[in-house]
């Protein structure tokens, strides 16, 4: 990471946009939001049916991991970086009433937001905590499943979060995501626009450098695969992806188990 880029400004930047999300899903972002990106990117509609429309609206993700989670009944997810909370209810309905999701996200109105959605939702088995994903509040070992979508490029620290990621999981666990990658190393100018970043752009992380840093916090990879139903809509973001390969992509994982 470059030592010129504000992190303190980094994180006043994305708090504010995802602020602006949860607030008002149908604002001007430098991406989708709502219900037909969720289809377009895999969601199932007979599954969609059953989470709040709030959280739907407010769903800024960037691909659909869900195959490569593999989620069962009685297993306890961790949803990173959970926003309004549509990935986290979604979660929900493959690990039914005997699982738990458990969401954190850094922005106190998202969580205010997510939480009451469960509550007045029925969602007994779904609960959000404020907090950080490079600094997890869970004890070791105390998930079966990680996920998360379009967080981590967020992240000045990505290696601590997958780290933390492995060490909140229990042996056999599975990461699984989506988030933004470039093809190619980005300028300074890029990297230390605090604005780029909360775009999701800014911090993408070369491909190779983001399977690496998974890999190096003791990760086996299992599959990656591109988004291509995903793209920006701003002239800005738009862009810098076209000049550096800018893209979504969705990646499966699982902690070596230690027999």
């Amino acid at each position: 990471m470059s030592q010129s880029l504000d992190t303190d400004k980094l994180e006043r930047e994305v708090k504010s946009m995802y602020r602006d999300v949860a607030e008002s899903a149908d604002g001007a972002f430098h991406f989708e939001t709502g219900r037909d990106l969720a289809e377009r990117l895999g969601y199932e509609s007979d599954t969609l049916t059953y989470v709040p429309d709030e959280a739907i609206d407010s769903f800024a993700g960037v691909g659909y991991y869900f195959e490569m989670a593999d989620l069962e009944s009685r297993e306890d997810v961790l949803d990173l970086g959970s926003g309004s909370g549509m990935d986290a209810f979604y979660a929900a309905m493959n690990v039914t009433e005997t699982g738990s999701v458990t969401g954190v996200d850094m922005t106190t109105e998202q969580v205010e937001k997510a939480n009451d959605l469960a509550a007045n939702n029925g969602f007994h088995n779904v609960s959000f905590r404020q907090g950080y994903i490079e600094e997890l509040p869970f004890e070791d070992e105390s998930f079966d499943a990680v996920i998360s979508n379009g967080v981590i490029n967020l992240s000045a620290a990505k290696d601590r979060v997958f780290e933390e990621a492995h060490r909140v999981l229990r042996p056999g666990g599975r990461l699984a995501l989506s988030d933004i990658i470039s093809e190619q190393q980005m300028p300074e100018s890029i990297k230390n626009d605090a604005d780029l970043w909360a775009a999701c752009i800014g911090g993408a992380e070369q491909v190779d450098s983001y399977t690496s840093l998974v890999e190096t916090a003791g990760f086996d990879l299992v599959e990656v695969r591109e988004n291509t139903e995903y793209e920006f809509i701003s002239d800005r973001a738009t862009n810098a992806c076209q000049k550096y390969g800018v893209k979504s992509i969705s990646l499966g994982a699982r902690k070596q188990d230690k027999t």
